[in-house]
């Protein structure tokens, strides 16, 4: 609400209201608060501030205020520190606000540590008084103290203050509870934590509640919770519950879902669209929507829309088009596609060079994306999905969950067949003839996304060495 009745400028500024009775003081009632104002009542003076103030009337509100925090009227010192943030300087607000907080009123040393952060930049003093203020019982303080900490790396000190907070009923620090659970590899901990925070009406809570309940093979619990998301519009729930319809065959609920969160701009999900589209038989959805996945620089999507645009639409130009920018991608596929197209044609326009796979990856590309999402186990999936929303979390490099599911999913496919009792290391090294380092690290980065708390997340270039080596290894293997 604005600080002045009337004032449009202190009404565009969202600031705390000041203290004091609301109620009009008029007549006799005005004329006895004042004489005793004038004698050295200090909550009379207060009463006359915030009379004044509801008038309008900066200057008298300011001088009565003056008089009462004089006299030891916190409300009034507090108001005090809230007109100079506003209207006057920031060091007589500090001034004021001090006055308050010293004497132990949290909202003031909420305000003091706020102004000292975000004014000043003095983080040292702002933690000093965030303390103080969530130690006298300010929920906000104590979120803001624990993001400080978690800023810093001081991960223990940070669940601590979210901890009061979330239990004083911030949602938002129940659900930063469960990813410091999670990153700790205490699962049960990040459940307990994110089901509250779900509860109390938080989207994001929910959804990685639900992929926790996936990746512990709970779909019916998973299914549940992504519902509660999906319904406050959290697109990567939309997502979950297209893949479950997709698994069950039901197209038309699938369809529904992956165009929620396509809606949203999620380019997987556009492509998941497109493909569903085109079993439903809607070719024009089906164009829309890899189009818009092509557009939004989707390979795979520039492909399979070049495809539609030659078989459903007779579309040559189109089709070639798609074709060029998918090859230029290095989309292997596009790119024979092109060439055969631009013989059909008797083009003499060049065909995109692909390059070669790395000394790392020879043969034939890896799956898409989308097949290895289908293919591999939902909870490997859901691990993945966790992994990629702790690390954002965190602040860390962004990682991509489709190269977080072929790693898993690489490893659980070479492993079925390994011999009981057999060292998974070395079996695979000596299967393959990779570099056992090689394989360990594998081993080491598949242990570090499936059990939290084990190691700390890789970082995108580790998992960009990693999967080169997930595919060199299922190439060995004779597994492509």
């Amino acid at each position: 609400m604005g600080w002045w009745p009337g004032d449009p400028e202190a009404a565009a500024v969202l600031v705390p209201a000041p203290r004091g009775a609301v109620h009009e003081v008029g007549g006799e009632g005005h004329a006895e608060l004042l004489e005793a104002a004038r004698k050295g009542d200090a909550h009379a003076a207060h009463l006359l501030g915030r009379h004044h103030a509801q008038r309008g009337d900066r200057s008298a509100a300011r001088h009565w205020w003056e008089r009462a925090a004089a006299a030891g009227n916190l409300d009034s010192a507090y108001n005090l520190g809230i007109w100079h943030e506003k209207h006057g300087s920031l060091d007589e607000a500090v001034r004021w606000y001090e006055l308050a907080a010293a004497a132990g009123d949290a909202e003031a040393a909420l305000n003091l540590a706020m102004l000292l952060l975000e004014q000043r930049g003095d983080l040292s003093a702002a933690r000093r008084w965030f303390e103080s203020a969530a130690r006298a019982g300010s929920r906000t303080a104590a979120r803001r103290l624990a993001l400080l900490h978690e800023e810093r790396g001081e991960l223990q000190a940070a669940g601590e203050w979210h901890r009061r907070a979330a239990l004083d009923g911030d949602a938002a620090s129940a659900h930063d509870l469960g990813f410091l659970a999670y990153g700790a590899g205490e699962e049960n901990e990040a459940l307990l934590w994110w089901e509250r925070a779900a509860r109390s009406g938080h989207t994001g809570a929910a959804y990685h509640l639900g992929l926790l309940l996936a990746a512990g093979r709970d779909p019916e619990g998973a299914e549940a919770f992504y519902r509660i998301a999906a319904g406050s519009e959290h697109a990567g729930a939309a997502s979950q519950l297209g893949g479950i319809a997709l698994s069950r065959g039901d197209l038309r609920t699938a369809r529904a879902w992956f165009e929620r969160a396509a809606q949203a701009g999620r380019v997987e999900d556009q492509r998941m669209a497109g493909f569903v589209c085109v079993e439903l038989g809607d070719v024009q959805a089906a164009s829309h929507w890899f189009g818009r996945a092509a557009a939004g620089g989707d390979p795979e999507s520039a492909f399979n829309f070049g495809l539609l645009l030659i078989a459903e639409l007779g579309d040559l130009r189109g089709g070639e088009h798609w074709f060029r920018q998918a090859a230029r991608a290095g989309h292997r596929r596009a790119a024979a596609e092109l060439g055969s197209l631009l013989s059909l044609t008797g083009s003499t326009r060049e065909t995109p060079c692909v390059p070669e796979p790395r000394a790392a990856e020879p043969g034939p590309p890896a799956p898409a994306a989308p097949v290895w999402e289908r293919i591999a186990e939902p909870e490997l999936v859901a691990r993945a999905r966790l992994t990629v929303s702790a690390v954002a979390h965190r602040g860390g490099a962004p990682l991509k969950a489709s190269d977080l599911v072929e790693v898993l999913a690489t490893w659980d496919f070479v492993t079925r067949s390994l011999p009981e009792h057999a060292d998974a290391v070395d079996w695979l090294a000596s299967r393959s003839g990779l570099h056992r380092g090689a394989v360990e690290h594998l081993s080491a980065v598949w242990t570090a996304l499936l059990r939290p708390g084990d190691a700390p997340w890789p970082a995108p270039a580790e998992i960009e060495h990693v999967l080169a080596t997930a595919r060199e290894l299922r190439t060995r293997l004779g597994l492509q």
